[in-house]
């Protein structure tokens, strides 16, 4: 009779000391990304999560490649970044990870993007300038060369003359 409750009594010990762990909060972290125009293709670190406005669930803090592309607008490249907040670090995230409560890690990304334009007679005009600036650039660079440090070379390279 006395090894019954004591296998009652392990048993509640064991439920009493695991249900803490079945009760544990979790951190959620999710990345919001918006755009102007809305509607544009989203792709995060090269994977294509729909159209803004979009929210997604990640991992990892960190560094993320965002591409977004609309219609009648320029594909924007760039990169949000994702740091972990105050209570997300060791060693706290860890107590955090305990308290049966739910915690959010909440980025909002916002992208303004810019028409395209497909008119080819104004593609030729931009074409022409930056070769003038090519040109010009090359024209100055030439010019800041020193012709006395060009001579003292092609001196140099001489053979002396013997007489």
């Amino acid at each position: 009779m006395a090894a019954m409750p004591r296998a009652g009594f392990m048993l509640l010990a064991i439920v009493l000391l695991t249900a803490p762990l079945l009760l544990t909060g979790c951190v959620r972290r999710t990345i919001t990304i918006t755009s102007e125009p809305s509607g544009a293709l989203v792709w995060l670190n090269g994977r294509e999560i729909g159209r803004t406005p979009v929210t997604v669930d990640f991992l990892h803090y960190g560094v993320y490649d965002v591409q977004l592309e609309a219609e009648g607008m320029e594909p924007l490249l760039t990169q949000g970044h994702a740091s972990p907040p105050w209570w997300d670090n060791i060693p706290l995230d860890l107590a955090v990870e305990l308290i049966p409560a739910q915690s959010h890690a909440q980025f909002e990304w916002h992208y303004v993007m810019q028409p395209r334009d497909d008119d080819p007679n104004a593609l030729v005009e931009r074409a022409r300038q930056l070769r003038s600036q090519l040109h010009a650039d090359a024209a100055s660079s030439a010019a800041a060369a020193s012709p006395s440090s060009a001579s003292a070379v092609e001196s140099a390279s001489l053979p002396a003359k013997s007489d």
